[in-house]
């Protein structure tokens, strides 16, 4: 199996590293032990209060001030039931959340409940920071994509999952290839636990584009929108995943001669959306303002990926007329939901945590990423096939789904994302040079 062995290599590398360093980290623990202390007696109550405490919400947290503990001293399971708050950035919610609660049927001793929250990647440093500086956590665990981990990573805000306790997350043994390669993004700060090829394809009203004004290259896209002016469009790549996936793919189609460097790499792409722009009247500020415009006719072409064609079909979102058109020989886009974990998280929450991501990414639970094909495929397990899921979910994927999709998916290449440096390039060249003035 791809991987299997390189994460397995690892896993026994870091248990390793994990034995021979205890002595060292006497002093960090010791230091972190007094600290708490001190820190028990000011406050009246433990950071930890176990199952008694109230759930946190978006303005009341879970209240982890205990300093971030040494791998060795994570245990096996918490001392007492987690409550454990999730923010998700990255609308991995709906692809998560059954896998998630059931283990909290199966493993009640763990994790008593789970509370979440949504917000928006743009504002996830401004989140976290403060609650990572102050040493008063609450949020427990961040849901995010690429740009969310990269943001994070920038400001040192994520624990070293992979590296400090990748033998408890064990299972990322039996990643799909994809998720493997995409898996490298994090750097070890975070574990994916879904993936998709996602895309870039187009997304058309029959009503209003012909068949034979199909476009299949950029060339007859760009074509089409001259001849439209107005009548294409699509979100902000820094907030949504179909924008950064139309951005991304564009260097592979158009021959770009590294389409990994956006800065000294993208000259065909940035010299094509330059162009492109010319009969762009505006960019929406996310993909769900992107899809209104395509429900209601504005916007009667758009780039697309799987999850996105799907989901909105089957909640009524979209009419369920519009079709899709691939791109010839394209390559597509990974994308992933990663769990990360804020720094100075107590031992019992990282614990839970470990032992929820490890769950999640069993194949039958990694099952549940089908969902509401939201991020198709969904599981970045092997093993993780559309028959484990549930039976609504089936259905759903049946009737949504197209028949083509994985056939397609199977005979082209998919590449990771940009890693965290480069994709932050890239935002920052398409905000001043493509959508300075029309966001």
């Amino acid at each position: 199996m791809v991987g299997e062995s390189t994460l397995s290599n690892k896993v026994v590398v870091k248990t390793l590293e994990r034995y021979v360093m205890r002595n060292n980290k006497f002093l960090r623990l010791a230091a972190g032990l007094v600290g708490m202390t001190m820190l028990a007696t000011a406050a009246c109550s433990a950071p930890n209060a176990g199952p008694a405490d109230p759930a946190p919400t978006s303005s009341e947290g879970a209240g982890s001030a205990e300093p971030e503990a040494p791998a060795g001293e994570v245990p096996d399971k918490p001392s007492t039931p987690q409550k454990i708050h999730i923010l998700d950035v990255a609308g991995a919610t709906r692809i998560t959340e059954r896998g998630f609660e059931q283990f909290v049927k199966d493993h009640p001793d763990i994790i008593s409940e789970i509370t979440w929250e949504s917000g928006g990647a743009p504002d996830l440093v401004g989140t976290i920071k403060p609650q990572v500086e102050s040493g008063s956590l609450q949020v427990d665990l961040v849901l995010t994509g690429n740009d969310g981990l990269s943001s994070g990573a920038k400001e040192d805000l994520w624990i070293d999952i992979v590296g400090e306790y990748g033998d408890r997350v064990s299972n990322q043994a039996n990643y799909v290839p994809g998720a493997v390669e995409q898996q490298k993004l994090a750097n070890g700060l975070g574990v994916i636990l879904t993936f998709s090829p996602s895309g870039p394809m187009l997304q058309y009203d029959p009503a209003v584009v012909t068949e034979d004004q199909v476009p299949s290259t950029p060339q007859e896209l760009l074509d089409w929108a001259k001849a439209n002016p107005g009548k294409f469009s699509y979100a902000r790549p820094a907030n949504s995943g179909v924008g950064r996936t139309f951005m991304q793919g564009l260097p592979y189609l158009l021959g770009d001669s590294d389409p990994k460097d956006p800065e000294n790499g993208w000259d065909n792409t940035w010299a094509y959306l330059k162009e492109l722009n010319q009969y762009v009247d505006y960019y929406t500020t996310g993909t769900g303002d992107m899809l209104a415009n395509v429900a209601n006719g504005t916007w009667p072409m758009t780039p697309i990926t799987f999850g996105w064609d799907i989901e909105p079909r089957a909640d009524s979102r979209v009419p369920n007329t519009v079709k899709v058109a691939p791109f010839d020989d394209v390559t597509f886009i990974a994308d992933s939901h990663f769990a990360v974990i804020p720094k100075g998280q107590s031992a019992d929450k990282t614990s839970a945590i470990l032992n929820l991501i490890q769950y999640f990414l069993e194949a039958e639970n990694n099952a549940n990423a089908f969902d509401t094909g939201y991020h198709y495929p969904g599981p970045a397990i092997e093993g993780a096939t559309l028959d484990m899921a549930a039976p609504e979910t089936q259905d759903l994927i049946k009737e949504f789904g197209r028949d083509w999709y994985d056939q397609h998916i199977s005979e082209h290449e998919t590449q990771s994302q940009l890693d965290a440096e480069q994709l932050i390039k890239a935002f920052d060249i398409w905000d001043r040079e493509i959508g300075s003035g029309k966001i």
